[in-house]
């Protein structure tokens, strides 16, 4: 009698449970732009690109699987590290977290690889390390980059990303806008290509050097683009700016860059660029 009731209450398996399977729903994220809430692995595919446009910021390692071609990819310079040569409060603190919770060991990774069978050397700055702040070691790690590449007569592309010079590192962070831009010149007087592209944010002491050097400039849709923020210009100013300001897009209008390109059309555009520049340059 007892079994009987057990089997008259008991629940009948569906077929995932037959299978032993437990459903389990991907990770979900949740668009700024449309609100629109997407399973993380669909976005993954097209690029970590919302359908309503919005590109959704990317790791170092991410862009470069989505950008380079996986044979030949090299990295370099991956020893360099910052130090705190300020004995800055803190400082060694978040440099040690920065690491754990990005897996970098700095803001920005270099090395040689080829874009649809075109051979260049790249950076690529994550904003996941300090949101991406330029200190002596970025700077060391990219000016060395530019200095391989004229060696050995390679175009150089840039992905930059940043919310500016470091400051627990003081004057140091900032000289690096010279010293790199010292490095980008040399590079160009040996008739290299270098071709930057700005992603979300762009901001402060990259913008005011290495990011701005590029032969051809690009930009992702949507991107910050600028210097000072918005309100610091704001209240210098005594004047209001349209919300659109310092976006890609405002930015090309007024001639600062040469295009936006869509994440999804990036990789075919920048072999293009490549194939072009090593065909002129045999001729």
């Amino acid at each position: 009698m007892r079994n009987n009731l057990a089997e008259l209450f008991r629940k009948s398996m569906n077929a995932l449970e037959k299978g032993g399977i437990t459903a389990v729903p991907g990770e979900k994220i949740v668009c700024p732009s449309c609100k629109r809430m997407s399973v993380k692995k669909a976005l993954q595919k097209d690029g970590m690109v919302c359908r309503c446009g919005y590109h959704f910021r990317l790791t170092a390692r991410e862009r470069i699987s989505l950008i380079f071609d996986k044979e030949n990819n090299h990295e370099l310079f991956a020893g360099i590290r910052s130090s705190d040569p300020l004995a800055f409060p803190g400082y060694a603190g978040k440099l040690a977290a920065a690491g754990a919770s990005s897996g970098e060991r700095e803001a920005v990774v270099c090395g040689v690889g080829m874009i649809r069978g075109k051979k260049c050397a790249y950076f690529v700055m994550d904003t996941n390390f300090m949101m991406a702040s330029m200190g002596s070691a970025v700077g060391e790690k990219i000016t060395r980059l530019f200095e391989f590449a004229a060696k050995n007569k390679l175009p150089v592309i840039g992905f930059t990303a940043s919310g500016g010079a470091r400051m627990q590192e003081g004057v140091l962070s900032l000289m690096q806008m010279a010293k790199v831009s010292g490095a980008v010149k040399k590079h160009s007087d040996k008739g290299l290509l270098y071709i930057t592209v700005l992603t979300d944010p762009t901001t402060g002491g990259v913008t005011a050097s290495f990011a701005m050097q590029g032969d051809i400039i690009l930009s992702e849709p949507g991107a910050l683009v600028g210097f000072a923020g918005k309100r610091i210009i704001e209240q210098t100013t005594g004047t209001t700016l349209p919300d659109s300001f310092q976006k890609a897009e405002f930015v090309l209008e007024h001639g600062f860059i040469d295009a936006v390109i869509p994440r999804t059309k990036l990789r075919i555009k920048l072999a293009q660029l490549l194939y072009f520049h090593e065909n002129e340059v045999q001729e």
